[in-house]
């Protein structure tokens, strides 16, 4: 091909020699050094595209691409990498259309078009100018027969890229618009009722499961890290010294009286299991003597240890003392040289769980973390010790001015708020890796290898290492008599990165009663959430976690009516100055079957949650239901609130609303304390009886005001 210049139209790009780089220069940034490709090349690397360190490094391969059409492919390709689409062409589409999308984007575009020419070379058609109208609609329907709608919605516009794109080369193909381009899209994609998943149609998960694999997350961070760090630092230095050693007389010496005491006398010897066999831990061996492996390797041979070891396997015991302790017991007799890669592993994956958990932040946040993200906060004028703050990075819908894709995402306007763990699980990732580095540097969490990898441990890999974490709890629960702590299996399938955020927002919304006590650490949040005020906070620009945190509090809201009326259609009696208001919102509030909802449910869960004075909120606590009205609070929220504030729920306020079952719930929680009180000092005993009295109080109140349903509808 020759190069011409288009100078009369900025958006159409010159052609491309066979030298041309397949990425143009203007758009890789100064510090990527991936290695780029030439346009006659079969593989197109879009490496130079990527500086988000969670994402996989993909590439274009032609090699599936019909000879025929390869030259066109390969412009139109080339011309979307490196080109940028209209302005009035984006305006068309949405606030959702990029001038310029991701590397992972534009590689599965790629993909979507050579299936469409590999189906028009088998109609034996050599041309995309000869993809005309009636070819479209026929391919479009063989196409999506068999996807999902939104699948089918992302596979036209796909296809549509292909005819835009080609108006951007100096020589088009002639690619016409596609039909739905046209005519609409609706017509085009399958019928509705397939719900394509994304972040908020994720399943919570069980607390159940997250409940203990919280409780052994936190016993890594907090009670072994130290020793699996030293374990670690110990088998380093092992490695170290074994492969310093020179082959000496004196190391011969040592490794005689080191291992033939032990094939005398039948000890076990000291093994490592590879590939389900055991086999003598050399390294091991000779760090511990001073001989060098070859030494080893040689003395094994002649004694036949090779065969010893096999019938007779030890242990590795690391000269590290153990401090962590699990129900005031040491945790491990000792750290075996074998098992310190897993164990950091583990180590990893455990503080992962807890900055997924208990910040909120998408997975590729956390993945974007680097040391010193999180410093110690500077003590404020009274002396108080202010909070810890993540400075972090997000990727999610990263523009520039013009719409470009921005690989490398942008810091944060408003940075995290951590709590304690995460402080903690921050720390011991920061004693993970080097100063400045990704907590999750791939590189420097390949424990068991001394490979290069790109930047931050994938998503695919942490899912696996979160699944082996369950299996190392699970048998070690076993083995200590603990099966009360083990993580059972999920109802709804592996636990995933994705499922922890929302969860988050789901035991927000719920607030399990103590079940997980760490999540109570946000119900203190819960007016800021709601008022947006500080609308940084666990989001974005806009959006973040509110909306995720709107939809699990609709849908508790929902569930909430829903009891209601099944409370009163069972004839139970209601109390409180709102219980009418609280019968007419619960007979007009939908119920929604299942947790799974789709994207398009968010903006209903705000409007929902907007509707003052007709959302009902279960306060378990409190033993009764808020039939939110903000001028009558006395929990004092925000303006524009449209959630109650349900620490700090107040007798006598007139959204309060009581049935039967919260009156008998009141008793029994009184009963409770009167137990309790019975064991208790005097003081404490008198105060447990006296609230234990005012529950008592509330419980005839009800049973003296209350009102069938039919009262007062």
């Amino acid at each position: 091909m020759t190069s011409t210049a288009v100078d009369y139209d900025s958006y159409v790009l010159p052609l491309p020699t066979r030298e041309s780089p397949v990425v143009l220069p203007q758009w890789i940034s100064p510090g990527n050094t991936h290695s780029n490709s030439r346009y006659c090349e079969a593989v197109w690397p879009l490496a130079p595209l990527i500086d988000n360190p969670s994402t996989y490094l993909v590439k274009i391969h032609w090699r599936r691409c019909p000879a025929v059409l390869l030259d066109e492919m390969n412009l139109i390709t080339w011309t979307m990498i490196n080109g940028r689409l209209r302005p009035t062409h984006l305006k068309a589409r949405g606030a959702g259309a990029r001038a310029r999308t991701s590397a992972h984007d534009l590689r599965d575009t790629a993909g979507e078009w050579i299936r469409l020419a590999r189906w028009l070379h088998e109609r034996r058609i050599t041309r995309l100018a000869d993809c005309t109208d009636r070819v479209w609609r026929a391919y479009i329907v063989e196409r999506c027969s068999d996807v999902g709608r939104g699948h089918a919605e992302k596979i036209c516009s796909m296809l549509t890229d292909l005819w835009a794109f080609d108006q951007l080369s100096a020589q088009p193909a002639g690619v016409t618009r596609p039909p739905w381009d046209i005519e609409g899209v609706d017509d085009f994609l399958p019928s509705a009722g397939r719900s394509d998943r994304g972040e908020n149609s994720t399943e919570p998960l069980d607390p159940q499961v997250l409940g203990p694999l919280l409780v052994w997350a936190i016993r890594f961070v907090d009670d072994f890290a130290d020793d699996i760090l030293a374990a670690w630092a110990e088998r380093c230095r092992l490695f170290a010294a074994a492969s310093a050693n020179q082959a000496t007389a004196q190391g011969h010496v040592a490794l005689e009286r080191f291992l033939l005491p032990r094939v005398r006398s039948g000890t076990p010897l000291p093994s490592l299991h590879r590939k389900g066999q055991s086999t003598l831990a050399r390294t091991y061996i000779a760090a511990l003597t001073g001989a060098s492996t070859s030494q080893v390797n040689r003395f094994a041979t002649k004694h036949q240890l090779y065969t010893l070891v096999a019938e007779r396997p030890g242990a590795c015991p690391l000269q590290v003392p153990i401090r962590g302790q699990i129900d005031g017991k040491p945790w491990r007799e000792h750290i075996d040289f074998e098992e310190t890669a897993e164990l950091m592993r583990h180590l990893g994956t455990a503080a992962v769980i807890l900055c997924l958990y208990l910040t909120g932040m998408r997975p590729q946040e956390v993945q974007g973390l680097r040391s010193g993200c999180c410093p110690d906060p500077e003590p404020t004028a009274d002396g108080a010790c202010g909070r810890h703050l993540i400075r972090s990075r997000h990727y999610k819908n990263v523009t520039d001015e013009d719409g470009n894709h921005i690989s490398a995402g942008e810091d944060r306007e408003v940075p995290w708020v951590a709590i304690t763990p995460v402080v903690h699980a921050i720390r011991v990732l920061e004693r993970m890796v080097p100063d400045g580095e990704l907590l999750l540097s791939a590189t420097h969490h390949a424990f068991a290898s001394h490979r290069g990898h790109h930047g931050a441990l994938k998503g695919s890999a942490l899912n696996d290492r979160i699944e082996r974490f369950v299996v190392w709890v699970n048998r070690e629960a076993t083995s200590l008599g603990l099966s009360h702590q083990t993580v059972p299996e999920d109802p709804h399938g592996a636990i995933g990165l994705a499922r922890f955020r929302r969860t988050l927002a789901w035991h927000v919304a719920r607030r399990p009663g103590g079940l997980i006590a760490l999540a109570m650490q946000y119900g203190h949040m819960r007016t800021v959430l709601d008022v947006r005020t500080s609308s940084g906070y666990g989001s974005r620009s806009r959006g973040g976690i509110h909306s995720v945190l709107d939809i699990e509090t609709a849908l508790a809201a929902a569930d909430t009516a829903a009891k209601l009326r099944d409370q009163t259609a069972a004839g139970e009696k209601i109390s409180g100055p709102a219980g009418r208001r609280a019968l007419n919102a619960a007979a007009t509030t939908p119920r929604f079957e299942g947790r799974i909802v789709p994207r398009t449910f968010m903006k209903k869960a705000a409007a929902f949650l907007a509707r003052d004075g007709v959302v009902l909120f279960d306060n378990p606590d409190g033993f009764l239901i808020c039939a939110f009205k903000r001028d009558n609070a006395l929990c004092d929220p925000a303006p524009g609130a449209t959630a109650p504030r349900p620490y700090d729920c107040r007798p006598g306020c007139g959204n309060a609303v009581r049935t039967d079952t919260h009156a008998r719930l009141l008793r029994e929680r009184a009963w409770e304390i009167d137990h309790l009180a019975a064991h208790a000092p005097g003081p404490l005993g008198r105060r447990l009886r006296a609230n234990a009295d005012k529950l008592r109080t509330m419980a005839d109140d009800h049973d003296t005001t209350a009102q069938p349903a039919g009262a007062l509808t």
